[in-house]
């Protein structure tokens, strides 16, 4: 319409001027009309010339949604990736009742837990529906939003695909559009850094990496919404999936000393919140101070019960020992040996992992005690534990320990301190 209004402006400018100049001009009534004559013929051609133009401009912005996937189907990659996984993504969108190509795209991603989500719908009021779940298979930097240049993190926060390279040195990638207008004002004025992509290739200063056959897929739902005519898929970027407990408690630890971090992280929560109770995606202001704002975000209210530690009420044995020798002639040995000591460690190892907490696959216990004159582990001490009730139940184990041949200082029995390393877990 604005292509329109500014031609027919023209056209009349055109010819005001042109009335003037035979007014003007021509005095004599035959000269008048050979150049009114002449003044139609002129008229007819800019007329029949506009008209092509205006055609021309207008058929451009037909097609140009079109011209956008015959651009990128005109390189090797994204034609590669249309044939292999065009078909399937069709046979996976009617499955979940939604229409291809998707109407309405939402990426999520989450620096902590490895994930990138890929939610779709097809009416605006509709609910998002989970289409796919990608493994981010590289991660650099820690929690928490970019800054500046060079500080290799991967931004928090929310942006949109605002571009697609079908030639990437990561074979596809989708460009988002960091610094978004907070970044901007809260990251370095000068260097906040750019280029951030979702990409292929498992390798990463500060994207946002997934496999080549999964960035091909995600390039072919992408492309393809856009070439149906959506321009605006958000994507949003979360320190964590804040309802996995684990991650959860790890982001409150992170930010309980950092009052910044933990604010940013509260309003990219109430987002997150928003999401999983509506399945909309939340509108989101920024304010002049770069600070995010969620429209209509919901009271915070705990999400796990802190879990509750059971207690041990056993009591160490203690004993009075008068005498450690620094330097025995034979040090304490474990009935039948090194090899049966090495038995009753791994043994012991497992029977310790089933007391790690809940979100604790590994741990590296460390022990001394001391072998008695006559063979008694006593007088444990933990030098290196998980938490008191692991570290508890580790000495009251130990302490069941059979009787060892205890060490000998000028031919007699003497008391000998032992310090001992135990894995427990995952190897």
């Amino acid at each position: 319409m604005e292509i329109f209004n500014s031609y027919i402006l023209n056209l009349y400018i055109l010819f005001k001027t042109l009335h003037k100049i035979v007014n003007i001009s021509f005095s004599s009534q035959y000269h008048r009309q050979s150049f009114l004559m002449m003044k139609k013929f002129i008229w007819t051609v800019i007329l029949l010339i506009g008209f092509v133009s205006l055609q021309a401009q207008t058929s451009t912005f037909d097609v140009s949604t079109s011209s956008f996937l015959t651009y990128q189907l005109g390189f090797q990659r994204p034609r590669e990736s249309f044939a292999r996984k065009e078909a399937a993504l069709k046979a996976l969108f009617a499955a979940k009742n939604l229409i291809w190509p998707a109407r309405y795209l939402y990426i999520r991603s989450f620096k902590y837990d490895s994930q990138l989500e890929v939610w779709a719908k097809n009416k605006l009021e509709e609910p998002y529906k989970l289409v796919k779940i990608y493994k981010v298979c590289a991660l650099v930097g820690t929690l928490g939003p970019k800054r500046f240049e060079g500080d290799y993190q991967v931004p928090e926060g929310f942006y949109h695909i605002s571009g697609f390279n079908p030639n990437s040195n990561y074979y596809l990638s989708l460009r988002l559009n960091y610094p978004n207008a907070s970044d901007r004002v809260l990251s370095d004025p000068v260097r906040p850094g750019g280029d951030i992509y979702i990409h292929g290739g498992c390798s990463t200063v500060g994207c946002i990496p997934i496999k080549d056959d999964q960035i091909g897929e995600l390039y072919v739902m992408t492309a393809s919404s856009k070439a149906a005519g959506l321009d605006f898929i958000p994507v949003h970027i979360f320190p964590v999936k804040f309802d996995v407990q684990k991650s959860y408690e790890y982001i409150n630890t992170l930010t309980k000393d950092n009052p910044q971090l933990k604010a940013f992280a509260s309003k990219l929560e109430d987002a997150f919140d928003y999401f999983e109770t509506y399945k909309q995606v939340p509108v989101v202001m920024i304010r002049d101070d770069g600070e995010y704002v969620i429209k209509d975000a919901l009271p915070k209210t705990p999400k796990f019960q802190p879990k509750v530690r059971p207690t041990s009420n056993h009591k160490p044995t203690v004993r009075k020992i008068d005498f450690l020798p620094t330097s025995v002639a034979k040090w304490p040995e474990y009935p039948g040996g090194a090899a049966a000591f090495s038995e009753y460690l791994k043994e012991l190892s497992k029977e310790m992992e089933k007391v790690l907490p809940d979100d604790v696959t590994r741990a590296f216990a460390q022990v001394e005690f001391i072998i008695d004159t006559d063979g008694s582990a006593v007088n444990f001490k933990v030098l290196k534990g998980v938490d008191d009730y692991f570290n508890a139940v580790l000495v009251e184990k130990m302490e069941q320990m059979p009787k060892w041949s205890p060490a000998i200082y000028q031919g007699k029995p003497a008391a000998k301190k032992m310090v001992q390393s135990i894995q427990v877990g995952q190897e």
